[in-house]
């Protein structure tokens, strides 16, 4: 091999990791319809928390912690004690610590935010006016936005231009006669340089690395910078790619955003390279912006946030530590729900109605790996955590073939007959003109759609009232498997003997109106939906005598005086409703009926407890009810729940360890019995997907708040919906907006969630734990590198990993 052959395999291989490393960089972000908590730091949890905030604070611009003021409130009001912060300290190495007093020195000094990495098109804005001529940053930004939002949509539009071919070319064929940027900048060479572009991304990639005289060795930090210019659709080139991952694909649109991004870098240069010139002066920059990157603050908001985050466990400890309730009695009412944080609330005020009234939690996809088609429709909607592939379908059936055919053949007509007016809403000005073709027909449509009189309805589109009624989610499996799935439910909610007369199963859902985001308020284990598919579908399932009696020969005895029935819990109004009850004969319907009011008085307990939060104090009940449930439906609320706000920690223990303890809202439970789990096979399912799933909810919220203008949608009062579902733009144009509103997690007078990295609390022998850890490396990352905290129950006391080694803190 020649030595001019072996430089190019060399130069080849240098540049597809660098490619490969930029695009790696990105976490996915789901779309509207679907939308999941993400943890957008994934790609990086195999290196150190601290370590990213360095990397990201130097080519990215973000930060990974609060200004220091934040800081400063929290430890002038004593949130954050003298002997959290030490603790904080000692978890440095010991050459690293600063005195405590220079931390506390710190908190009076100017804390300035980090920037980003330099770029060509940053060199050329400095000498622009930018109070009168646009900037080549937001231009670029917004072309590339506008022309994805094009692109991808096929929701809204009914024209898709070049869509046909892979984005990159698309893009390429578009910029050859594209004159509006042209025009705009007063560049006019743009159109015919694109001419001069590569045909395929990678080869545009090299090509622009040659002619802007990037040295191969800094190739992957530059192309890393380039990419989080465009970093919200770079998210969901990343969800396409994690989509075709999971049926054993590929996709490279995210490598095409970047070829795009890096184009412009080219189009923009005015190929001069002499002293003086705007491609030397940003050389000189580039280097200038890394020797100049002073790590003391990022360090010094690094070392506030453990603070914070000791100052949180500290509290945890203390409430744990109280004594619980030792219930002796026998179960007549067993209630399973979701994991999710504010499960905790209504838990607790439904097992206060009794001794006799016992909950659990389980991942609220409860366990089914479902995708989900409603009657009469091809859509295939996934109801299980966007870690994993659904694998097998629930339908609607009112148990007869020939009726579910007519239903579908019914509802097929009607919604074919509500879409013919679907194209009217693609056509220019159809804004203006289509009340005016509709008639007066209309206007009682928009009325109940702007005021907000009545709730909105559960009646499926297409079908009757009475018709919904019938239909029942059912699972689409032979027997054999139904009782397989049946098996790993229960014994994964650890329910496999003493059962109760009635087992609830409680799904989850939120209800808002005009609000893009409201999926991402519904059931993140079910994919952004509600819960109520899955939980009517097992409650179904677990009642079939065939798939009992396959349960008795695998040893769990479900006894025949015992009922599972659905249910659902709306996290905005704190209503508890249960389904399919006229499945059960006249006496268990009356002996049900007499444990609503225990229901009732828990969704009271738990709207009463929240209601402060919603501004609705010094109110009565009735009062408090009512105006929660006209926030569920009025258009103008931005704030109609504060969702997983202040979520802090996820406890894995029997709910013997928590029932009573007032956890304020802010801990995921889920139920796990040690003993029960010899060879913690359990365990280890519980912490490779309910605990990544918290991680993923407690990173975006974290996220989005320490870097909300790259992690966080903006205000969402100016939210506009791209391509239908696919996300919003802040306005009309710029980056795809990713992750929570502003409204989300701001009440206009301060933050409502504090960021805190996860607290995991676990109730099992140190070895269990740690064999969990040794045989699944994600889970050792997130422990090691400090992406979540753990801990597990030592008698009364907590005890905490860090460093390899289990320790005991004292609570005070």
């Amino acid at each position: 091999m020649t030595a001019l052959s072996r430089h190019y395999i060399n130069t080849a291989t240098l540049l597809n990791a660098a490619i490969e490393a930029a695009c790696d960089s990105i976490a996915p972000n789901w779309p509207l319809d679907r939308m999941i908590a993400v943890n957008p730091y994934w790609s990086w949890i195999d290196r150190p928390f601290a370590e990213v905030a360095h990397q990201l604070a130097q080519f990215a611009g973000s930060p990974m912690a609060m200004p220091l003021d934040y800081y400063r409130e929290r430890w002038e009001n004593s949130t954050i004690t003298e002997a959290d912060l030490a603790q904080a300290l000692t978890r440095l190495p010991m050459a690293e610590a600063p005195e405590i007093a220079a931390v506390i020195a710190a908190l009076q000094e100017d804390d300035v935010s980090p920037t980003p990495a330099p770029l060509l098109c940053d060199m050329l804005d400095s000498q622009r006016h930018l109070n009168q001529d646009p900037a080549w940053c937001d231009t670029i930004t917004h072309q590339i936005a506008q022309f994805c939002a094009a692109y991808f949509d096929q929701d809204q539009a009914d024209w898709h231009p070049y869509s046909d071919v892979r984005l990159y070319q698309s893009w390429r064929n578009a910029m050859c006669h594209d004159h509006s940027v042209a025009l705009l900048m007063k560049a006019a060479h743009i159109p015919r340089r694109a001419t001069e572009m590569a045909m395929t991304p990678r080869e545009q990639i090299r090509q622009v690395l040659n002619r802007l005289d990037i040295a191969p060795e800094h190739w992957q930090d530059y192309l890393q910078a380039v990419i989080y210019r465009i970093s919200g659709w770079a998210a969901w080139g990343a969800y396409l790619k994690w989509q075709a991952e999971l049926s054993q694909q590929d996709d490279e649109t995210l490598i095409d955003l970047l070829a795009i991004r890096l184009s412009w870098e080219w189009l923009v240069d005015d190929q001069n390279r002499h002293s003086g010139s705007v491609w030397q002066r940003w050389q000189h920059r580039w280097q200038q912006h890394f020797l100049e990157y002073r790590p003391q603050t990022i360090n010094m908001r690094l070392i506030w946030q453990r603070a914070h985050e000791i100052s949180y466990q500290r509290q945890l400890s203390q409430v744990l530590a109280q004594p619980v309730p030792d219930i002796q009695h026998a179960p007549k009412i067993q209630a399973a729900f979701c994991i999710d944080v504010r499960s905790e609330v209504i838990r607790r005020h439904l097992e206060a109605q009794g001794d006799e009234i016992h909950t659990l939690g389980f991942a609220g996809f409860f366990g089914l790996p479902v995708s989900y088609t409603p009657l009469g429709t091809q859509i295939q909607r996934p109801q299980l955590p966007g870690l994993l592939a659904p694998s097998l379908t629930v339908c609607d059936s009112v148990g007869c073939h020939e009726h579910d055919a007519a239903l579908a053949k019914k509802r097929q007509a009607a919604l074919q007959r509500e879409s013919g007016w679907s194209w009217f809403n693609t056509m220019p000005a159809s804004t203006f003109t289509l009340v005016e073709a509709l008639g007066l027909s209309y206007v009682g449509k928009l009325i109940k759609r702007v005021l907000p009189l009545n709730g909105h309805s559960t009646q499926a589109p297409g079908l009757s009232a009475a018709s919904a009624q019938r239909l029942r989610p059912t699972l689409r499996t032979d027997a054999e498997q139904q009782v397989t799935l049946a098996e790993n439910v229960l014994k994964g909610m650890g329910l496999t003997h003493e059962f109760a007369p009635f087992v609830l199963l409680i799904g989850h859902g939120s209800e808002s109106a005009n609000n893009p985001h409201r999926a991402g308020l519904d059931c993140g284990a079910c994919c952004g939906q509600s819960g109520e598919v899955n939980v009517r579908a097992l409650a179904q399932l677990l009642n079939r005598p065939v798939v009992r009696e396959g349960l008795a020969q695998r040893d769990i005895q479900i006894p025949d005086t015992t009922y599972f029935v659905a249910g659902l819990h709306n996290t905005t109004t704190e209503a508890l409703s249960l389904y399919d009850t006229d499945d059960l004969d006249e006496p268990i319907q009356h002996s049900l009926n007499a444990w609503r009011a225990q229901l009732d008085a828990a969704s009271l307990g738990a709207r009463m407890e929240r209601a402060p939060q919603l501004g609705l104090t010094h109110q009565s009940q009735h009062s408090v009810q009512k105006r929660i449930k006209h926030r569920a439906h009025d258009w103008a609320q931005t704030r109609p729940e504060w969702g997983l706000v202040n979520n802090a920690a996820f406890i894995i223990a029997p709910r013997a360890r928590t029932r009573g303890l007032k956890l304020d809202g802010r801990t995921f439970l889920h139920e796990y019995r040690h003993e029960q789990d010899v060879d913690a096979s359990g365990l280890a399912k519980i912490m490779t997907a309910p605990m990544i799933v918290t991680n993923w909810i407690n990173m975006q919220y974290y996220a989005s708040t320490v870097d909300h203008h790259r992690y966080g949608s903006g205000n969402k009062t100016l939210h506009n919906v791209v391509g239908g579902r696919l996300g919003v733009f802040e306005g009309n144009g710029g980056d795809l907006r990713i992750g929570l509103s502003r409204q989300s997690l701001h009440d206009g007078q301060q933050w409502r969630h504090e960021p805190l990295r996860l607290t995991v609390v676990i109730d099992a022998p140190e070895a269990a734990i740690e064999s969990v850890m040794s045989r699944h490396s994600m889970v050792k990352q997130l422990v090691d590198n400090q992406w979540l905290y753990l801990a597990r129950f030592e008698q009364h006391q907590l005890a905490f990993f860090d460093n390899g080694v289990w320790t005991v803190r004292d609570r005070t």
